[in-house]
């Protein structure tokens, strides 16, 4: 008969079961955890300081995340009014400043205007939901450098901001065209102005030069072919022009311009023309006389 020698390990020292799987269970959760420290790229004393003006808090909140997390920019400071954002701005000279058109107390062209020397070195994009060209010129007269959109995808606005850093005038997509339309839209206003022509005879005058008769343009108006006889006679005095084709190509000259696939606009003036030419034909010779009398 053979002994054997057993040997009893103290209760104390042994490991149940569930001992060693919650062990297990540490480690693997332990290396789960475990993430390598991710060094910054730049020195943040390097990146460009921004303040944001905005009066609405949760825009703060979300355009601040996005771009430091980003990693380009540091956020020093948040206002949510524009006399607030004004002593924030002076008192931090940042390098770049975040607006909306309206803040509230004040519009975004009125905060650059008070900032007067101190936009010498500052860059400032105006960041708006707003589409309209009336707040997009505003801003743009008063010094912004850039007018970006709310509903922009978070890189493609950090990518913008960083065109305004370095010096470009940016535009979010789809502005231009609308700012082109805008200043034309202007300038035809204004020529109109110097013209002394009133509402109606400007009314008259678009007909002409969309190649219509005196009939049409009355049924168009809703009045009668003598009182537009009356209205184009006084309407080719005030302009200098002895006939209907010299006023359409006045109007159709303020109208001229370069669409955006870069084609004049003139074969569609000369196709106005060609319209106007054939209702010139249509009207009496006595007709036309009595216009110049």
């Amino acid at each position: 008969m053979s002994c054997g020698v057993v040997l009893t390990m103290p209760r104390s020292l042994q490991a149940s079961p569930f001992q060693s799987n919650a062990s297990a269970l540490a480690g693997r959760a332990s290396v789960t955890r475990a993430r390598p420290h991710r060094v910054p790229s730049r020195d943040s004393r390097d990146l460009p300081r921004t303040v944001i003006v905005d009066d609405h808090p949760l825009f703060r909140r979300g355009i601040r995340d996005v771009m430091e997390n980003n990693g380009d920019f540091r956020v020093v400071g948040e206002a949510g009014s524009g006399r607030d954002g004004l002593a924030l701005i002076q008192s931090l000279q940042p390098d770049l400043v975040l607006l909306d058109v309206r803040l509230g107390d004040m519009e975004a062209s009125d905060a650059l205007s008070c900032l007067g020397v101190d936009r010498a070195r500052i860059r400032v994009a105006v960041v708006t939901a707003s589409r309209d060209p009336g707040d997009l010129q505003s801003v743009l007269r008063a010094g912004a450098d850039g007018y970006l959109l709310k509903t922009t995808e978070p890189q493609a606005l950090i990518l913008q901001l960083h065109k305004v850093l370095a010096g470009h005038l940016v535009l979010a997509d789809g502005l231009g065209e609308s700012l082109a339309r805008s200043i034309r839209d202007n300038h035809k206003c204004e020529a109109l102005d110097r013209a002394g022509l009133t509402a109606r005879e400007r009314e008259i005058l678009e007909c002409i030069a969309d190649g219509h008769g005196n009939q049409q343009i009355a049924d168009v108006l809703g009045i009668t072919e003598a009182t537009v006889k009356v209205h184009v006679k006084h309407l080719l005095k005030k302009l200098g022009v002895r006939s209907r084709v010299e006023a359409a190509l006045w109007c159709l000259n303020q109208t001229r311009r370069t669409d955006t696939s870069g084609r004049s606009v003139g074969l569609q003036g000369f196709q106005r023309m060609q319209m106007v030419e054939a209702s010139q034909r249509r009207m009496p010779e006595d007709e036309e006389r009595s216009e110049v009398q």
